[in-house]
């Protein structure tokens, strides 16, 4: 309701007159956007009157269980069929979710397989609807009625995902919510693929979709079909997707109103409300065996996706009894023509990630597993940006909240003498593949992304190495993709595919799991284009853990001006590739050679030109130096690490012909390492002296707080150049990086002035 305040000088309003004015402004307003109110709360609803004359009647605890199980079945059924007969490469390879939620919007399950994070976010649409549009008359919700959404600031990890839910329905009322969700990837965003790193305004982020009925009592309204396919460059595959998830809903529904018909409704809505009440009195009974104290972990991010900064996403975690606080203050202000922020949902969905996949993956994955966790944030941060700042690679904030939690709680859990899970360094956190965009070969318009992101490399344990380019963070039953698949609907070939790339591991005393790396190529196409969203190319996104390393720096690397398809039909023996080989020893003599951070928005490509990429690493466990020099020797025979990082990382040496150990030289060159590092070594009081500095170094585009301080730090631009300002959050000025293309064009006017100068001469600008 739009709220009138009066002048506090004006007579009271008498009831009749508050209703006259309480109606008008209902009836005027001008905008509905996201509720603060919900979108803010991350906490289960009070029980409904509904549920506690249902849950006062008495609970049967085994048919409960027989409820859950059957639900359980019938939500797999449906992420199986989205799975099979779903058009985008995500619902292919298992980037997706169905769910049953509570009449007023918690999740009470979640398929087993698919993307958790969900259950943190999807009941902010539903609250909505339930406010808002439950008692429109001009909207309502009835029998048959379909919801579709993917708007991030209205609850979503990004505005890549759509929604599609429906309503279980009684008698008129509403006793619970099925929903399923698919990555589609194509949006109609300003660059194709749904993930934009070129987006400098929320209205470059493509489909901004509220809420809204598109199912109307059971028919698919054709003329908001219509609107949705003219707003994307697959209007195909819109249709496609749309019609798997309603199909799939559909189905749940049917396997949901059989349990009903033969438990009651009554029991029914019992069962779903206890679930999510046994889910929050768990989790506040395992935050209590937790050791109180206050845990920190800062990461930073190296680019706006378009030029090299470096912004800060603090994050604190304190316990005390049952209670546990998530502070991200300190994190860095939004930069408001960047593509990087994040809604504050979107973060949580990722820490909800971490919580259900890391923390107690034997929990049922629903609201509740994070609703007792309080979440401190600034509003107007990178990861808790406001309703005005471009989202499309919202995924660089909400990643990192998941890389907080997932290290924090190894911390916290340590030293317990009964573990949910095992304890693991930092599985790798970036979205380190191709989306590609254009014409295909069959004479359609495309825009999507390889599944390749799918295999993410895990972090070591304290007792194994990481596995290699296993799974995504978010999702651990995802499939990376088999190209030879896709090389039936896009005009590209992956000329090297999930080829391990040598030295890339989180080193320890056990490694991260190792990246691969990717090269591809389109012929045959008007059109085509790739783009990459990634960063860590100059400052590592991992870290390892007690002593091990984190990842590695990876750029994309480019051959442009060539075709090699050209070059391997004159020569097969050219086609023997991978970025160490291309880069060093250049074989294409036409090709222009290049590197570049990961943020590249969408490239034109010609005909066999190359772009180059590879996956990164998990990080790694313990001391290099106390890992099993057979493990190393073993690694360099199967060409995993190399003779160089054998013996400088891990001080251990053998013969490069047999792979022979020589123990008698490891035993010294590791014990000449440990010297080495006592000599290094200084008092801790020492080493802040000389290496704490007051503020960051001069020449670096900063963006956070600098210290234990509430002042956040960061680097402003006005007409006479970059400005370092140091000041509270909210007396920060608007923050906003220059186009690139501007500052390029003012360097090369400010050289050719000094040239004219130089050499008494005038050049012609107006050309």
């Amino acid at each position: 309701m739009t709220t009138f305040e009066p002048h506090p000088t004006a007579p009271a309003l008498t009831p009749q007159e508050q209703e006259w004015v309480d109606a008008f402004m209902d009836e005027t307003t001008l905008f509905l956007g996201p509720d603060r109110e919900i979108m803010r709360s991350h906490s289960i609803s009070e029980r409904s009157d509904h549920e506690e004359l249902a849950i006062a009647a008495g609970v049967d605890r085994m048919e409960v269980e027989r409820i859950r199980k059957r639900i359980a079945g019938a939500l797999d059924e449906g992420y199986e069929m989205c799975e099979a007969q779903g058009a985008a490469p995500g619902a292919k390879w298992g980037d997706l979710t169905t769910a049953i939620y509570t009449a007023s919007g918690d999740v009470s399950y979640l398929s087993c397989h698919g993307v958790i994070a969900f259950s943190a976010i999807l009941h902010h649409p539903i609250r909505y609807i339930m406010k808002y549009w439950k008692d429109e008359p001009t909207v309502g919700v009835h029998e048959g009625d379909g919801f579709i959404h993917n708007d991030a600031r209205y609850g979503n990890v990004h505005n890549t995902d759509q929604s599609m839910i429906m309503p279980i329905m009684r008698e008129g009322q509403i006793v619970a919510w099925v929903a399923a969700t698919i990555h589609e990837g194509e949006n109609g965003a300003c660059e194709p693929g749904g993930m934009p790193s070129g987006s400098e305004t929320p209205f470059d982020d493509g489909l901004r979709m509220s809420p809204f009925k598109i199912v109307e009592r059971g028919e698919l309204r054709r003329d908001l079909l219509t609107f949705l396919q003219h707003s994307v460059r697959d209007p195909k595959l819109q249709l496609a997707d749309l019609k798997v998830k309603i199909t799939a809903v559909r189905k749940i529904m049917e396997r949901v109103d059989a349990v009903i018909d033969e438990v009651g409704v009554d029991t029914f809505v019992a069962a779903l409300r206890t679930t999510v009440e046994d889910v929050d009195v768990e989790v506040r009974r395992r935050i209590a065996e937790l050791p109180d104290g206050t845990y920190r972990f800062d990461q930073f991010m190296d680019s706006t996706l378009k030029e090299n900064i470096l912004i800060k996403i603090a994050c604190k975690i304190t316990v005390k009894g049952d209670h546990m606080t998530v502070d991200l203050r300190g994190t860095g202000p939004e930069i408001l023509n960047r593509a990087i922020n994040s809604p504050l949902c979107s973060v949580k969905s990722m820490m909800m990630q971490a919580i259900l996949a890391f923390w107690w993956p034997d929990l049922p994955r629903c609201t509740s597993a994070m609703s007792c966790i309080e979440i401190i944030s600034d509003e107007g941060t990178w990861a808790d940006a406001s309703y005005d700042a471009p989202m499309g690679q919202s995924l660089q904030a909400s990643f990192r909240g998941f890389s907080a939690m997932q290290a924090l709680y190894s911390r916290m859990s340590f030293s317990m003498p009964h573990k949910y899970s095992n304890v693991v360094a930092n599985w790798f956190n970036q979205i380190n593949t191709f989306l590609w965009g254009g014409e295909t070969q069959h004479g359609d318009m495309v825009g999507n992304l390889c599944a390749d992101l799918n295999g993410m490399p895990g972090g070591a344990k304290p007792f194994l190495d990481g596995e290699d380019a296993i799974s995504p963070l978010f999702c651990a039953m995802a499939d990376t993709a088999e190209q030879e698949v896709m090389e039936e609907e896009v005009p590209f070939m992956q000329l090297v595919a999930k080829r391990l790339v040598r030295d890339n591991m989180g080193f320890g005393k056990f490694t991260g799991g190792m990246g691969y790396e990717m090269i591809v190529a389109a012929e045959g196409t008007p059109q085509w284009g790739f783009m990459t969203v990634t960063s860590g190319a100059k400052f590592s996104s991992v870290y390892g853990m007690y002593g091990g390393y984190g990842c590695g720096t990876y750029p994309l690397s480019m051959v442009k001006g060539t075709n090699v398809y050209e070059h391997f039909r004159q020569d097969n023996k050219k086609f023997d590739l991978s970025i160490e080989k291309i880069m060093n020893e250049r074989p294409f003599p036409d090709g222009r050679y290049s590197t570049y951070h990961m943020g590249l928005q969408f490239d034109l490509a010609k005909d066999g030109e190359l772009y180059m990429i590879s996956q990164g690493a998990g990080g790694g466990y313990g001391d290099p130096l106390e890992r099993q020099p057979e493990s190393v020797v073993k690694d360099a025979e199967l060409g995993r690490i190399s003779q160089k990082v054998a013996e400088t990382i891990f001080a251990v040496h053998y013969d490069p012909e047999t792979f022979r150990l020589d123990a008698a030289a490891t035993e010294q060159a590791r014990a000449d390492a440990r010297k080495a590092r006592l000599q290094r070594g200084k008092p801790f009081a020492q080493f802040c002296e000389e290496f704490v500095k007051p503020e960051p170094p001069k020449d670096l585009a900063f963006y956070g707080s600098w210290g234990d301080t509430e002042e956040l730090t960061a680097t402003v631009y006005t007409i006479d150049g970059p400005e370092r300002v140091t000041a509270p959050l909210s007396e920060l000025p608007i923050i906003m990086v220059p186009d690139r293309r501007e500052v390029k064009i003012a360097a090369l006017e400010k050289r050719l002035a000094e040239l004219e100068s130089t050499y008494g001469i005038t050049v012609d600008r107006r050309s």
